[in-house]
């Protein structure tokens, strides 16, 4: 529906709905601001990005002329016309998979994703994601975000990873979700079961990632000076429990111990690599580990032909999202979400602690 042009209707500054037209002015005191950047400022709940599709794709006139420049400085007096699109249809399509939800609202989801669960569609994993559930649950809920009838992913667990997770479900939420999440005020725990014991027990690693130049599907410890995708990474530690004190190769060592991982940042596979970096892979993390078995293990006990059972079947790396804090992003209220590990995962720590 288009604003109505009659004399008598005040034109100026009626903020369109999504298939609608509406005006803005441009103030005296906005003068020489980005297009892109002024029209998310005067709209509120939408992003610069959002903004910067509009006006490409021609919804942005001023004069009757289509404006396509998100860069254009804005002038005082300029009217422009807006039309707001209507919310396309995902491509993901809806699926009735089942969630275990923590906490909803208009604004946001937090669930505990289980393990084998793959967040986003992508090649190989079109269908049966989280993305697929979450259109389904959240169908009549989701205002859009990029202008699409999607949930907005601000970060990701590995398919194989367990835990809480947070959602959002407008541009808005996503907007203060994602600037939370790039200045790392956010609190993010992992539990995590490594094969033999970091030492010191606590401590700090930080090391920059980037891609594997050996394999492009894995992440590596590398330099910045020398690799244009390094970012820098920082995973804080504390040795929770050990396991098998005394079987391990070096006296006193143990051959797992439990940790707990907190994030200063974000990157793909941080925990994975890190942990991997100072010598004490994930167990069953078969992209970065060294397979199931744990040095110094050898058949013959019952405790250790049990947990060597036990880790056969355990075919993922035993890493869980167990706490996730963060201010709410439209109401700035204060949430933390703490979630046990699955069973699977304590499965493993019960026959670790029987060695």
């Amino acid at each position: 529906m288009t604003s109505s042009h009659d004399d008598d209707v005040n034109m100026e500054d009626v903020l369109p709905e999504q298939g609608e037209t509406g005006t803005l002015r441009v103030g005296d005191e906005e003068a020489d601001r980005r297009l892109d950047r002024w029209l998310a400022d005067r709209f509120g709940g939408h992003t610069r990005s959002r903004m910067k599709e509009i006006i490409k794709r021609g919804n942005v006139t001023r004069e009757g002329t289509a404006i396509k420049n998100p860069a254009l400085k804005v002038r005082p007096g300029d009217l422009f016309e807006i039309t707001m699109p209507e919310i396309a249809h995902a491509i993901p399509l809806p699926e009735n998979i089942p969630l275990e939800i923590l906490y909803e609202d208009l604004d946001l989801i937090v669930i505990n994703k289980p393990a084998g669960l793959v967040v986003h569609p992508a090649a190989g994993n079109w269908t049966g994601t989280l993305v697929n559930a979450l259109l389904h649950h959240c169908a009549d809920s989701l205002s859009g975000v990029g202008g699409v009838a999607r949930p907005g992913i601000v970060h990701r667990l590995d398919k194989d990873t367990s835990g809480v997770m947070v959602v959002a479900k407008n541009d808005e939420a996503h907007q203060g979700l994602t600037e939370n999440f790039s200045t790392h005020d956010i609190e993010r725990v992992y539990l995590a079961l490594t094969i033999g014991a970091p030492r010191p027990g606590i401590g700090s690693v930080d090391a920059h990632l980037g891609r594997s130049s050996s394999d492009r599907k894995k992440m590596a410890v590398v330099k910045p000076q020398s690799n244009p995708s390094a970012r820098r990474a920082v995973t804080h530690y504390r040795k929770l429990a050990s396991y098998g004190i005394g079987r391990a190769k070096l006296p006193g060592d143990s051959v797992a111990s439990l940790i707990s991982c907190q994030l200063e940042t974000g990157r793909t596979h941080q925990i994975r690599v890190h942990m991997a970096h100072i010598g004490h892979p994930l167990i069953g993390d078969q992209l970065y580990g060294r397979g199931p078995g744990l040095a110094g293990l050898k058949p013959g006990e019952a405790a250790t032909d049990a947990a060597l059972e036990v880790l056969a079947k355990f075919k993922r790396q035993a890493l869980h999202a167990t706490i996730l804090g963060f201010e709410h992003p439209v109401t700035g209220k204060p949430l933390r979400f703490e979630v046990e590990p699955p069973e699977d995962f304590q499965r493993v720590v019960a026959v670790l602690e029987q060695l």
